[in-house]
């Protein structure tokens, strides 16, 4: 028998993680005078689940166990589609609404070894709920947790949408970061090119284009996601806070500007690499041709005296060698001055 996604309960599904750990889903309740926080591990610890009064925010940390994830779904009233959404990872970031909820797959971007990891977040807002899945532990949302455990802000007085715009922000926020080593990396790859560039510095080049592309293909759906977003046509969010969505909007526009600058410098870097190496072939072949056109006069008059000849008289003649050596640097060393002056050396 299969549950709501698709697939045997009894089986966890393979969501590129390897290895399989379990699934911690922390459930945290609130409002202005009250905080309440629990972790789940179990399927049937969810099932109790009773979304009340206050604003309830269920984090999942992993989406490879199916039945945490039924649970999660049955709990809050999530589409079986929408649960096949979740658990595929390899969503295009996407908004869907399904009247009682939204659901929104964006991508979170972390830097680190170099690169940047990506991972699928989705996030589900209900009346009076939201809820997040996450691909594995670790995630940019802690900053959050601390202000509604402190009470700090303006998160524990709002609601669920508040609270949605401020898990969206905060992976968006994250992107500026993943930006900013890109930075790094691209300076130091454009200073490569100008000073020695080499073979490594090409490589270079290419791992960071594909980098910036992976990286745009992420960004720029989310400028579409934020964008219908921050237009209020869902009942769901509160005028208060489409102003705050706008500066998501906002934020996303930036980051997909910067891509797409970084994108035209590493093409821009390309071409200045190509052309120096295309550059220092023509000084090579300068320099060969230089050598060459200097020695065809000498081959020349090597092969003239060069020639078994009996009655030549240059042959008998004591001085022969020497004048036909000193007629040889002559010719070069007045090749050489005419190079010269036409500095072509």
């Amino acid at each position: 028998m299969t549950d709501g996604l698709g697939a045997d309960p009894e089986r966890n599904i393979d969501s590129g993680i390897t290895g399989i750990r379990p699934v911690t889903v922390t459930v945290t309740s609130y409002d202005e005078s009250r905080f309440d926080e629990r972790t789940c591990t179990r399927a049937g610890e969810i099932g109790g689940l009773a979304l009340g009064p206050a604003v309830t925010w269920i984090d999942a940390d992993g989406v490879h166990d199916t039945r945490m994830v039924q649970a999660i779904g049955d709990a809050v009233g999530i589409h079986p589609l929408t649960l096949e959404d979740i658990a595929n990872t390899g969503q295009r970031p996407k908004i869907e609404d399904y009247r009682d909820y939204l659901y929104v797959a964006v991508r979170m971007l972390a830097s680190g070894d170099g690169e940047f990891h990506s991972e699928q977040v989705s996030l589900v807002l209900g009346k009076g709920y939201v809820v997040s899945f996450q691909e594995q532990p670790g995630d940019v949302f802690e900053r959050i947790r601390e202000r509604l455990r402190a009470g700090a802000g303006r998160l524990r007085s709002e609601g669920a949408d508040y609270l949605f715009y401020a898990l969206l922000d905060a992976i968006v926020d994250g992107y500026f970061s993943v930006i900013e080593v890109f930075g790094e990396r691209i300076e130091a790859v454009e200073e490569e090119v100008v000073a020695d560039p080499d073979r490594e510095t090409l490589q270079a080049i290419y791992a960071l284009k594909r980098s910036l592309i992976a990286l745009r293909r992420s960004v720029w759906p989310l400028r579409d996601v934020v964008a219908e977003l921050e237009r209020g046509d869902s009942p769901l969010i509160l005028g208060s806070t489409l102003v705050y969505l706008r500066d998501v909007y906002d934020h996303t526009i930036e980051v997909a500007e910067t891509v797409e600058t970084y994108r035209e410098m590493m093409s821009g870097t390309l071409d200045v690499y190509l052309s120096s190496q295309s550059s220092r072939m023509n000084e090579i072949m300068k320099v060969l041709t230089i050598i060459a056109t200097i020695f065809i006069p000498l081959t020349f008059i090597a092969g003239v005296y060069g020639m078994n000849f009996a009655y030549m008289p240059e042959i008998r003649h004591p001085w022969g060698y020497p004048a036909a050596l000193a007629s040889m640097a002559v010719v070069a060393g007045v090749m050489l001055l005419y190079f010269r002056k036409k500095r072509w050396i």
